[in-house]
Protein backbone atom coordinates (compact mmCIF):
# COMPACT_ATOMS: atom_id res chain seq x y z
CA UNK A 1 0.00 0.00 0.00
CA UNK A 2 1.21 3.46 -0.88
CA UNK A 3 1.41 6.11 1.82
CA UNK A 4 2.11 9.70 0.80
CA UNK A 5 3.43 10.39 4.31
CA UNK A 6 5.85 7.45 4.33
CA UNK A 7 9.61 7.96 4.02
CA UNK A 8 9.43 7.03 0.33
CA UNK A 9 6.53 9.44 -0.17
CA UNK A 10 8.41 12.31 1.49
CA UNK A 11 11.60 11.60 -0.48
CA UNK A 12 9.57 11.55 -3.71
CA UNK A 13 8.00 14.93 -2.81
CA UNK A 14 11.34 16.59 -2.01
CA UNK A 15 13.13 15.11 -5.02
CA UNK A 16 10.38 16.03 -7.46
CA UNK A 17 10.14 19.56 -6.08
CA UNK A 18 13.88 20.12 -6.60
CA UNK A 19 13.73 18.67 -10.14
CA UNK A 20 10.71 20.85 -10.96
CA UNK A 21 12.41 23.99 -9.67
CA UNK A 22 15.50 23.21 -11.76
CA UNK A 23 13.45 22.63 -14.94
CA UNK A 24 11.49 25.85 -14.37
CA UNK A 25 14.67 27.89 -13.94
CA UNK A 26 16.32 26.58 -17.13
CA UNK A 27 13.14 26.99 -19.21
CA UNK A 28 12.21 30.49 -17.96
CA UNK A 29 13.61 32.30 -21.04
CA UNK A 30 11.70 29.91 -23.31
CA UNK A 31 8.50 30.36 -21.30
CA UNK A 32 8.89 34.14 -21.55
CA UNK A 33 9.24 33.97 -25.35
CA UNK A 34 6.28 31.59 -25.61
CA UNK A 35 4.15 33.93 -23.49
CA UNK A 36 4.83 36.78 -25.92
CA UNK A 37 3.80 34.60 -28.90
CA UNK A 38 0.53 33.58 -27.20
CA UNK A 39 -0.28 37.23 -26.48
CA UNK A 40 0.61 38.36 -30.00
CA UNK A 41 -1.60 35.76 -31.70
CA UNK A 42 -4.97 36.83 -30.29
CA UNK A 43 -4.36 39.16 -27.35
CA UNK A 44 -5.95 36.71 -24.91
CA UNK A 45 -4.64 35.49 -21.54
CA UNK A 46 -1.27 33.72 -21.47
CA UNK A 47 -2.25 31.17 -18.85
CA UNK A 48 -5.24 28.88 -18.60
CA UNK A 49 -6.55 27.49 -15.31
CA UNK A 50 -9.04 24.71 -14.81
CA UNK A 51 -10.40 22.80 -11.82
CA UNK A 52 -9.24 19.19 -11.51
CA UNK A 53 -9.66 16.34 -9.02
CA UNK A 54 -6.46 15.52 -7.15
CA UNK A 55 -5.13 13.43 -4.28
CA UNK A 56 -7.97 11.87 -2.25
CA UNK A 57 -10.45 13.66 -4.54
CA UNK A 58 -9.39 17.11 -3.37
CA UNK A 59 -10.03 19.75 -6.03
CA UNK A 60 -7.25 22.07 -7.18
CA UNK A 61 -6.58 24.48 -10.04
CA UNK A 62 -4.35 23.22 -12.82
CA UNK A 63 -2.35 25.84 -14.75
CA UNK A 64 -1.15 25.63 -18.35
CA UNK A 65 -0.04 27.92 -21.13
CA UNK A 66 -3.21 28.67 -23.11
CA UNK A 67 -3.39 26.63 -26.33
CA UNK A 68 -7.03 27.20 -27.28
CA UNK A 69 -9.06 30.21 -28.30
CA UNK A 70 -10.61 32.33 -25.55
CA UNK A 71 -13.91 30.85 -24.27
CA UNK A 72 -13.15 27.51 -25.94
CA UNK A 73 -15.75 25.75 -23.79
CA UNK A 74 -18.56 28.29 -24.04
CA UNK A 75 -20.75 25.46 -25.39
CA UNK A 76 -19.92 23.18 -22.46
CA UNK A 77 -17.23 20.74 -21.33
CA UNK A 78 -15.84 18.57 -24.13
CA UNK A 79 -12.85 16.41 -24.96
CA UNK A 80 -10.32 17.69 -27.44
CA UNK A 81 -10.09 15.89 -30.79
CA UNK A 82 -7.44 15.48 -33.47
CA UNK A 83 -8.71 18.25 -35.75
CA UNK A 84 -9.91 20.54 -32.94
CA UNK A 85 -10.49 23.98 -34.47
CA UNK A 86 -10.35 25.59 -31.02
CA UNK A 87 -6.56 25.08 -30.85
CA UNK A 88 -4.56 28.18 -31.83
CA UNK A 89 -1.57 28.12 -34.19
CA UNK A 90 0.87 28.73 -31.32
CA UNK A 91 -1.12 26.28 -29.20
CA UNK A 92 -0.69 23.49 -31.74
CA UNK A 93 3.11 23.78 -31.48
CA UNK A 94 3.02 24.06 -27.69
CA UNK A 95 0.93 20.89 -27.44
CA UNK A 96 3.14 19.03 -29.87
CA UNK A 97 6.20 19.84 -27.73
CA UNK A 98 4.17 19.63 -24.48
CA UNK A 99 5.49 23.05 -23.51
CA UNK A 100 1.99 24.07 -22.38
CA UNK A 101 2.37 21.67 -19.43
CA UNK A 102 5.47 23.37 -17.97
CA UNK A 103 3.63 25.79 -15.60
CA UNK A 104 2.31 22.73 -13.75
CA UNK A 105 5.81 22.31 -12.31
CA UNK A 106 4.72 25.03 -9.86
CA UNK A 107 1.99 22.65 -8.66
CA UNK A 108 4.58 19.94 -8.09
CA UNK A 109 6.48 22.36 -5.86
CA UNK A 110 3.33 23.33 -3.93
CA UNK A 111 2.34 19.67 -3.49
CA UNK A 112 -0.88 19.58 -5.53
CA UNK A 113 0.77 17.36 -8.14
CA UNK A 114 3.68 14.97 -8.64
CA UNK A 115 6.00 14.76 -11.62
CA UNK A 116 4.83 11.18 -12.13
CA UNK A 117 1.31 9.89 -11.45
CA UNK A 118 -2.14 9.51 -13.04
CA UNK A 119 -3.20 12.61 -14.96
CA UNK A 120 -5.88 14.62 -13.10
CA UNK A 121 -9.28 14.94 -14.76
CA UNK A 122 -12.00 17.57 -14.60
CA UNK A 123 -14.74 16.96 -11.99
CA UNK A 124 -17.43 17.15 -14.70
CA UNK A 125 -15.81 14.37 -16.72
CA UNK A 126 -14.90 12.35 -13.63
CA UNK A 127 -18.61 12.13 -12.76
CA UNK A 128 -19.16 10.34 -16.07
CA UNK A 129 -16.09 8.10 -15.74
CA UNK A 130 -16.91 7.01 -12.18
CA UNK A 131 -20.22 5.59 -13.49
CA UNK A 132 -18.58 3.94 -16.51
CA UNK A 133 -15.36 2.54 -15.02
CA UNK A 134 -15.34 0.22 -11.96
CA UNK A 135 -12.94 1.28 -9.15
CA UNK A 136 -12.13 4.55 -10.94
CA UNK A 137 -11.72 6.27 -7.55
CA UNK A 138 -8.52 4.26 -6.98
CA UNK A 139 -6.73 6.92 -9.04
CA UNK A 140 -7.09 9.28 -6.08
CA UNK A 141 -4.84 7.10 -3.89
CA UNK A 142 -1.77 8.93 -5.22
CA UNK A 143 -1.05 12.51 -6.24
CA UNK A 144 -1.88 13.26 -9.88
CA UNK A 145 1.13 13.60 -12.16
CA UNK A 146 2.50 15.78 -14.91
CA UNK A 147 3.18 12.55 -16.78
CA UNK A 148 2.40 8.93 -16.01
CA UNK A 149 2.59 5.30 -17.10
CA UNK A 150 -0.63 5.75 -19.10
CA UNK A 151 0.73 8.83 -20.91
CA UNK A 152 3.90 7.09 -22.11
CA UNK A 153 2.00 3.97 -23.25
CA UNK A 154 -1.20 5.35 -24.74
CA UNK A 155 -1.93 8.38 -26.94
CA UNK A 156 -3.96 11.37 -25.80
CA UNK A 157 -7.36 10.12 -24.58
CA UNK A 158 -10.47 11.61 -26.15
CA UNK A 159 -13.29 9.26 -25.09
CA UNK A 160 -14.55 7.00 -22.31
CA UNK A 161 -13.04 4.00 -24.11
CA UNK A 162 -9.63 5.69 -24.24
CA UNK A 163 -9.91 6.46 -20.53
CA UNK A 164 -10.73 2.82 -19.72
CA UNK A 165 -7.49 1.80 -21.43
CA UNK A 166 -5.47 4.49 -19.66
CA UNK A 167 -7.05 3.57 -16.34
CA UNK A 168 -5.60 0.06 -16.62
CA UNK A 169 -2.12 1.62 -16.90
CA UNK A 170 -2.83 3.89 -13.93
CA UNK A 171 -3.79 0.89 -11.79
CA UNK A 172 -0.64 -0.94 -12.84
CA UNK A 173 1.40 2.11 -11.82
CA UNK A 174 -0.29 2.39 -8.41
CA UNK A 175 0.27 -1.33 -7.72
CA UNK A 176 3.93 -1.16 -8.72
CA UNK A 177 5.05 2.17 -7.26
CA UNK A 178 8.79 2.56 -6.91
CA UNK A 179 11.44 5.23 -7.37
CA UNK A 180 12.95 3.21 -10.22
CA UNK A 181 9.55 2.97 -11.97
CA UNK A 182 9.12 6.76 -11.65
CA UNK A 183 12.58 7.27 -13.11
CA UNK A 184 11.79 5.04 -16.11
CA UNK A 185 8.56 6.93 -16.80
CA UNK A 186 10.41 10.25 -16.52
CA UNK A 187 13.00 9.12 -19.10
CA UNK A 188 10.30 7.79 -21.42
CA UNK A 189 8.40 11.09 -21.14
CA UNK A 190 11.50 13.00 -22.25
CA UNK A 191 11.92 10.61 -25.20
CA UNK A 192 8.29 11.12 -26.26
CA UNK A 193 8.62 14.90 -26.05
CA UNK A 194 11.66 14.89 -28.33
CA UNK A 195 9.90 12.52 -30.74
CA UNK A 196 6.73 14.71 -30.76
CA UNK A 197 4.60 11.69 -29.82
CA UNK A 198 1.57 11.10 -27.60
CA UNK A 199 0.25 14.67 -27.52
CA UNK A 200 -2.63 14.23 -29.99
CA UNK A 201 -5.88 12.22 -29.82
CA UNK A 202 -5.81 8.94 -31.76
CA UNK A 203 -8.50 10.00 -34.19
CA UNK A 204 -11.28 12.48 -34.69
CA UNK A 205 -14.25 11.86 -32.36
Amino acid sequence: NHNENSLRGRIKRIGESLISLFILLITLPFLFLTSILIKLEDGGPIFYTQERNGFEGKKFKIIKLRTMIVNAEKDGVQWSNKSDKRITKVGYILRKLRIDELPQLLLVITGDMSLIGPRPERPEIDKILIKEIPNYNLRYLVRPGLSGWAQVNYPYGASVEDTKMKFSYDIYYIKNLSTFFDFLIFLETIRLVFNFRGSQPIKKR
